[in-house]
């Protein structure tokens, strides 16, 4: 057997490389998993800046690419999950704009808890939770400022109630009082969900450059 030269060996790699990729950019990068850096700290002390996500949509279905179709998950949203989506104020972005990740768009990725879904009614009474009038116990949640503020002045102390619509879901921060949220944009569609996150893959203090290495694969 003579062997094979080494143009064709290069060949194959790239024809190996072009396919990884192709599958990872419109089946895995789609229905699967994708990355989210957590840009702020409305959701301390689950999740801090600097913690990088793997997302997990296959559990919530994720979008056949370019006819915006989406395919059906394992279940929707529940109350207590931790849900990654497209932020209300601004346009869904195109299937494009999302493969080319590094371009520059007014579409914002969000990651809050999900608190309420359609047919429920939310209401906060002194930053205290109600979910169809039942004090909702939260230990993941921590308040920052002792200040509670009357609802006509700012939403985040004092809210509701509200109804949230069928096929929508109320998000909110763990930080409740460093959180920009359902009770200032409104209930999040489920055409909007990204996903939930997975495990926390890598972690790095913003200031200081400390990786956090207990945080690294972090499980859900």
């Amino acid at each position: 057997m003579s062997k094979r030269s080494f143009k064709e060996e290069l060949r194959e790699w790239k024809n190996a490389i072009i396919w990884s990729l192709l599958v990872f950019l419109f089946i895995v990068k789609p229905f699967v998993v994708s990355g989210y850096k957590i840009p702020s700290g409305s959701m301390e002390d689950t999740l801090l800046i600097g913690d990088y996500l793997m997302v997990d949509k296959f559990t919530y279905g994720g979008e056949i690419p370019l006819v915006n179709v989406r395919i059906p998950g394992f279940r929707d949203p529940k109350p207590g999950d931790i849900v990654v989506f497209w932020s209300p104020e601004g346009p869904k972005p195109s299937f494009w704009d999302q493969l080319f990740f590094w371009k520059k768009s007014k579409n914002l990725r969000l990651v809050k808890r999900c608190v309420a879904g359609g047919g429920q009614t939310v209401e906060v009474r002194d930053k205290q939770l109600y979910v169809d009038g039942k004090r909702q116990e939260e230990p993941y949640v921590k308040h920052i400022d002792a200040r509670v503020f009357p609802g006509e002045y700012i939403p985040r102390d004092n809210f509701g109630p509200v109804t949230v619509p069928e096929g929508y879901y109320f998000m909110m921060g763990d930080n409740r009082d460093d959180s920009h949220d359902s009770r200032f944009f409104g209930p999040v569609s489920r055409k909007k969900v990204i996903g939930t996150p997975l495990l926390i893959y890598f972690s790095m203090e913003e200031n200081r450059r400390d990786i956090r290495f207990e945080r690294i694969l972090t499980l859900f």
